[in-house]
């Protein structure tokens, strides 16, 4: 196995010796509901020692619906950001899915988040890679675990060698998501940092006809499997109240169980660390 590259988002190390963390709403809503959000995450994360990069979606552009949310837009969101970095000290993630959007973005944020569905689309990573920034690829539910070494050659023939891989399962079925954990290691392998979504692993696509579904209460599993297989991060969408979320709601975590979940992963992942550190 190659030696892990440590990728740095801001001051957040990944591929480092501690389980670190990207966390937040599905898609910008208001001011109050994402400051709340910011808030009780960097508090919760202090108080565990987990070090913690937000995300957040300015536009959803792979909806089920035409009538589904979207987000404020590009402009509003990338707004949303500007005021985030002027209020709280928190690294700055955030998905894109033009080649248009990709140096705006990095203008404001700290890593440039590559969507499952468009994990194949080169100009897209290309482009991204070009930002110098940090890339955050998630891998297709299409896609087969070793393939993605291509879309990391993609990011790294501009130049740029900050990439991570992100595990958000597999389709097998109609509406749902189903994940192999033999992808982890085989994906870990290539010696970038991994990270496991383990919000989006627990989704039932278009299950709502109109929405996507979701199993929010397998999100503990999946992750405390993760964890124990060998990650270097997590990545979880959470809401004061998943029922009103914009999107994502059924597979969000309510923001109250936060805190115990993170220190439940974060206990695992130091027992694993301490005893299996060869294997990861």
């Amino acid at each position: 196995m190659p030696d892990m590259k440590k990728i740095k988002i801001g001051s957040v190390t990944f591929g480092g010796d501690s389980l670190a963390l990207i966390a937040g709403p599905c898609v910008f809503e208001d001011e109050s509901t994402t400051y709340t959000i910011i808030e009780t995450l960097i508090g919760v994360t202090e108080k565990l020692g987990i070090p913690y990069v937000f995300k957040a979606s300015f536009d959803k552009a792979n909806r089920t619906s035409i009538d589904s949310e979207r987000g404020p837009g590009i402009d509003a969101g990338l707004d949303f950001f500007r005021g985030i970095r002027e209020r709280f000290d928190v690294p700055l993630l955030t998905d894109v899915h033009s080649i248009e959007q990709c140096a705006a973005a990095a203008e404001v944020v700290d890593c440039l988040q590559i969507p499952a569905f468009l994990c194949r689309q080169t100009d897209l990573l290309i482009e991204a890679g070009r930002t110098g920034l940090p890339v955050n690829i998630k891998k297709g539910q299409f896609m087969a675990p070793a393939s993605m070494v291509e879309a990391i050659k993609k990011v790294t023939s501009t130049g740029n060698n900050d990439v991570m891989l992100t595990e958000r399962g597999s389709s097998f079925g109609y509406n749902n998501l189903v994940v192999d954990y033999r992808s982890l290691p085989v994906m870990r392998a290539m010696g970038y940092p991994l990270i496991f979504d383990a919000t989006h692993s627990v989704q039932l696509p278009s299950a709502n006809g109109k929405s996507s579904g979701g199993d929010r209460e397998m999100v503990k599993y999946l992750a405390r499997a993760a964890v124990a297989v060998g990650v270097d991060g997590l990545f979880m969408e959470t809401h004061p109240d998943p029922s009103r979320a914009l999107s994502d709601g059924p597979n969000s975590i309510a923001l109250a169980d936060m805190e115990g979940l993170l220190g439940e992963l974060k206990d695992l992942d130091g027992f694993v660390r301490e005893r299996f550190n060869s294997l990861r």
